[in-house]
């Protein structure tokens, strides 16, 4: 696979485009299928989605940055960036988007429940709100890999489409329990998801004219699918199976690594 020596507006749109439509047309097909089967793949994708960002931010977006700061900046940025995340999770800014046991709809890992049915449609709208603002932000860390890199930006496209594609198949679910129709549902998230595209353009469009900054949000950046992975993803792969079938999702998880391992390797 051959990538631009350096990022261009076009490059930057479409890994924006990847990034927001590229996790919801997937995503969509929850659409069409039964509530049985979702649920049985979800631990599976989720297992994936915690490889592919736990790896993205410990080789590529942290040794991105160490090349350009010293590590005590990077340290410094990256605790930053728990704090903050802790801080918006703790004002329902941020957890929204992976679920919240008090609202009533999905639990601490973004999967949704049957009992979800008697939510009011003002949760669904609030879910679409929420979910806009965790799009920018995956559409900022983009946007400033790509400042990096072509390949840190690809890299990182595809790792917000591995914790997108779980996340979107919850929302969906949610909004269809809050009373939403099957194409409002479609037509509703699909305009929350291009705040992805949001996020890649203003991040890409600032950072590029001051590089100074980009090492930085590569670290934050990097704060975000750490704290993502590790406080919401992570826990729910523990106690759900059986043994066996335990195996496989610890498998799926270190397929994401591998994949991202692949991806880094690619000339950036």
């Amino acid at each position: 696979m051959t990538l631009p020596a350096e990022s261009s507006w076009g490059f930057v749109v479409l890994m924006g485009l990847l990034g927001s439509l590229g996790a919801l047309l997937p995503a969509a097909v929850v659409l069409f299928i039964s509530d049985g089967w979702r649920q049985r793949v979800m631990p599976y994708l989720l297992s994936y989605a915690t490889g592919t960002m736990l790896a993205t931010a410990i080789i590529g977006l942290i040794p991105e940055a160490l090349e350009h700061i010293s590590i005590y900046e990077v340290g410094i940025s990256i605790l930053a960036g728990l704090v903050l995340f802790f801080v918006l999770e703790w004002t329902v800014i941020w957890r929204h988007s992976h679920g919240d046991p008090s609202e009533g709809g999905v639990d601490d890992h973004g999967h949704g429940h049957d009992h979800a049915s008697g939510m009011e449609k003002k949760t669904g709208m609030l879910i679409l709100v929420g979910d806009a603002v965790h799009n920018v932000a995956d559409g900022i860390a983009i946007g400033a890999a790509c400042v990096a890199s072509p390949g840190l930006g690809l890299v990182t496209t595809l790792a917000v489409l591995g914790h997108e594609v779980p996340q979107e198949l919850s929302d969906f679910t949610i909004l269809l329990s809050s009373g939403f129709s099957r194409w409002k549902a479609f037509f509703w998230n699909t305009l929350s998801g291009m705040g992805t595209l949001v996020g890649v353009v203003a991040a890409y469009g600032g950072l590029g004219y001051a590089e100074a900054i980009v090492p930085y949000a590569l670290s934050v950046a990097a704060a975000s699918f750490l704290y993502i992975g590790l406080a919401d993803l992570v826990p729910g792969l523990h106690g759900r199976m059986g043994a066996a079938k335990g195996v496989w999702q610890f498998a799926m998880m270190i397929a994401g690594m591998v994949t991202i391992a692949l991806l880094t390797m690619l000339p950036h």
